[in-house]
């Protein structure tokens, strides 16, 4: 991922999330095009397949996709026999799922998430949050799918000692610039880098307990292409 810190630099948190939303939604098309010409390296290489792997192992009859952009796992899933719903807050990329269908998509920032969940047949048997989580609270949509899912959290996310770059390795907002996925992406994503740490510290204060830790590597770079979080709901305030 493609790291600038400068046009970062002094933005507040809500500000950021913003200019993250505006940027997925400026860059809907040119995303689904590179999901679903396999443009992108990582998810040839593995992070597709390993985030696949990781929610059928947990064999689920329901799952709420979060994050599902242009709703390719979600397909995957709902081929495999899972009911899935998927949502997203770009309305463009969920525009796009829904005309190649095989779920239930609906438009919904992380925040507005807790009034649809019910809506598209919460409670769940799990949640896949795949390279989806990028704000910097993360504790209201956390908090919202603990409540929508009776078993299982499922989360990929880049991988903090590779994703880290030159820079220090702190919480804080980052900038991609999408160079490597091509010449249609139009504008630059903030996004909330954290540390190993920080994400453990994230998910467990949710009320899940992490059960299984992944780190799939590239098999041309030998380095790790993601870190992938399997979670189990733990004791949750007003679970239903």
């Amino acid at each position: 991922m493609a790291v600038n810190l400068e046009d970062a630099a002094g933005r507040d948190g809500a500000g950021m999330a913003t200019r993250m939303l505006s940027s997925w939604e400026q860059n809907a098309s040119a995303w689904t095009d590179a999901v679903r010409e396999q443009r992108i390296a990582s998810r040839r290489n593995g992070t597709d397949a390993a985030i696949l792997e990781a929610v059928l192992r947990c064999r689920p009859a329901s799952a709420l996709d979060v994050g599902c952009g242009e709703g390719w796992l979600a397909r995957e899933l709902a081929e495999r026999g899972c009911r899935v719903a998927g949502i997203d807050a770009s309305p463009s990329l969920i525009a796009s799922a829904q005309r190649l269908g095989g779920a239930a998509f609906a438009v919904s920032t992380y925040a507005g998430m807790a009034d649809r969940v019910d809506a598209l047949g919460a409670p769940f048997d799990l949640a896949v949050c795949n390279f989806s989580l990028l704000e910097e609270d993360l504790a209201p949509a956390l908090a919202t799918i603990a409540h929508a899912t009776r078993d299982r959290l499922v989360v990929q996310t880049v991988h903090p000692w590779t994703a880290c770059g030159d820079e220090p390795y702190a919480d804080g907002w980052r900038v991609e610039t999408f160079a490597g996925f091509g010449s249609d992406f139009v504008a630059p994503m903030p996004w909330y880098f954290r540390t190993l740490a920080s994400w453990l510290d994230a998910i467990g204060d949710a009320g899940f307990r992490i059960e299984r830790i992944e780190e799939p590597i590239d098999r041309e770079s030998g380095k790790p292409l993601s870190l992938l979080m399997t979670a189990a709901i733990a004791n949750v305030p007003g679970k239903r």
